[in-house]
Parts: C-alpha cells; sequence; structure tokens
C-alpha cells in the first residue's frame, strides 16, 4: 500500500511538471487598435486601422504564439478632418496605388518565433501579408496581465506599394513618401 502512494504522488508530480497546455487568448477587436503614422518630405499623416481578429498562444503563463487579421476597409485618417482631404486620402490609400483594399481586404500577421527578451518582453518574429506579398518581421512585444504592445516600421515597398517612394521614381522631389511607415499596436485580451 506505502509502494502504491509513492508511485501515485510521483505520477502527480510528473504530470504537473509536464509542460502547460496552451492557452488561447483571443483579442478584444473593439478595445484594440493600431495606429498608423506614414511620412512625406512635406509633413505626415496619421491615422488607426481595425483588428478583423487576433489571438495570443500562451503555455505555462508563457507567450508561445499568435496570428492577427485587420481589416483594410477600416483605414481611418486621424490627423484630417472632413473638408481637409480625409475622404480622398483614406480613398487613395485605399485604391491600387496603396492597399488595394477592393482585391486584399485584409492583411494578416503570423507569428513563427517569440523567444522571451526580458521580463514580459518577447522578440517576436512574424509573416506579415499586405495584398499578396508575405515578409518576415521582428518586433519586441511587452505583454501585460490583458495587453500587449509594440511599435515597429514596415517598409511598404516590400509589400508592392511603391507609389510616390523615392527608391522607384527619382524625380518626385518634394512629393516624395518615404517608404516605411510606423505602427503602433495595443492589444485587448
Amino acid at each position: 500500500m506505502r509502494n502504491f502512494k509513492t508511485i501515485a504522488i510521483a505520477l502527480v508530480v510528473a504530470l504537473s511538471t509536464i509542460t502547460a497546455t496552451a492557452q488561447d487568448k483571443k483579442i478584444n477587436t473593439s478595445t484594440s487598435k493600431i495606429s498608423w503614422t506614414g511620412e512625406k518630405v512635406t509633413g505626415k499623416h496619421e491615422g488607426t486601422i481595425s483588428f478583423k481578429d487576433g489571438v495570443l498562444t500562451f503555455k505555462g503563463g508563457k507567450l508561445t504564439g499568435g496570428s492577427f487579421t485587420v481589416d483594410m476597409t477600416s483605414v481611418n485618417v486621424t490627423d484630417l478632418k472632413a473638408g481637409e482631404g480625409k475622404e480622398k486620402l483614406e480613398g487613395h490609400l485605399k485604391a491600387d496605388d496603396f492597399f488595394g483594399t477592393d482585391k486584399y481586404p485584409t492583411s494578416k500577421l503570423v507569428f513563427k518565433s517569440v523567444k522571451a527578451k526580458s521580463a514580459n518582453v518577447y522578440t517576436v518574429t512574424a509573416d506579415l501579408t499586405i495584398k499578396k506579398t508575405t515578409k518576415p518581421v521582428t518586433f519586441d512585444l511587452t505583454v501585460n496581465k490583458n495587453s500587449a504592445t509594440t511599435s515597429f516600421k514596415v517598409d511598404r515597398t516590400k509589400y508592392d506599394i511603391v507609389y510616390g517612394s523615392k527608391s522607384f521614381f527619382d524625380s518626385i522631389g518634394d512629393k516624395a513618401i518615404y517608404d516605411e511607415f510606423t505602427l503602433a499596436v495595443d492589444v485587448k485580451f
């Protein structure tokens, strides 16, 4: 009987040390947000884009994966008001010159590797798909109890968005739009 108890206790201890089951935490798409900043020679524009869905995966309380789908039709310009060119710029960003949202209504980010960097900070390498192109991006993600934040730059020309790029058009002068735009992401789950 004593051996049976010892074996049972050993089994419970062994099972508890086996890696924890992965836990998916869906993001709250109404409170999570993506802010963007695009710069040009003569200034910059800012706005938001909405999440369609997303999930972060944790194992043993540590981030191990995730994926997000972004609703590109939700591109919103926040630094201009109606009548100041807001609608025109939003229309242009949705047009084929930029994101082509009629053909490509969503973009996708899928985590490929996650490495702990420091307490609550992870270095993530992910595949970012914009339009028909998928390229890797790397960024640091800070995870708190019910939220995660990051900020990183994306080179739009890698996704076949070359409108106004000096890298492709030499003679555009002060109408040039910088190749990189910044995404600031605040995810709530």
